[in-house]
């Protein structure tokens, strides 16, 4: 699968070649509990910042307590600042589909069942949009996985989560959730993508 990934990122690189670009970017993704989603790309060179909160639906009932309750069309997402000279938004997407969740998925990741745990990713411009859907699509043209992918691009905002909620992975690091969910993806960005792992 790593191969394959490598493969589409190699043509949608030679097919858009780099512009001269501002000193951050922002991505919205969102794959399962932003825990995990979170600590992943933390350890991304070029990344700068990771927040997590949810995307889509309005600003009001942007809460943990109003999302769980799976009416108010939000996912849990992370907001990423990253370096572009760096790290490409095409490469994040590349960590995004192979370590930080499992895109066949559909409203769910692991243990976690519910719409707000969809497989998303919401551009934060029309370039991001274009990159996004030429991705999936050569996924889809290699069938780089069994299943169909999931994953839907959408628009909405993104709105950071309680506080408590940030770095939680590095602040429990024991934690059993931690443990089974979300230190396997790091352990795996790590061993498929060395050079771009950060420790």
């Amino acid at each position: 699968m790593k191969y394959l990934l490598t493969a589409a990122l190699a043509a949608l690189m030679a097919a858009s070649p780099a512009a001269a670009a501002p000193r951050t970017e922002t991505a919205v993704l969102a794959g399962g509990c932003f825990w995990g989603m979170e600590s992943v790309f933390e350890h991304v060179k070029g990344v700068t910042d990771v927040v997590s909160g949810f995307a889509g639906g309005d600003a009001k009932s942007a809460t943990y307590d109003e999302v769980s309750t799976e009416r108010t069309g939000h996912a849990e997402a992370v907001r990423i600042t990253y370096d572009p000279g760096k790290i490409s938004y095409a490469q994040l997407l590349q960590v995004y589909f192979a370590v930080a969740h499992d895109p066949t998925q559909v409203n769910r990741q692991g243990p976690d069942t519910g719409p707000s745990y969809r497989s998303a990713i919401f551009p934060q411009n029309p370039g991001q949009a274009q990159i996004a859907k030429a991705f999936i699509a050569r996924l889809q043209e290699r069938h780089v996985f069994k299943a169909p992918i999931a994953t839907r691009i959408e628009n909405g905002g993104f709105f950071p989560a309680e506080a408590y909620h940030q770095d939680y992975a590095r602040k429990h690091p024991f934690e059993p959730y931690i443990l089974i969910n979300d230190r396997p993806k790091v352990a795996a960005l790590k061993r498929q993508y060395p050079g771009i792992y950060r420790g």
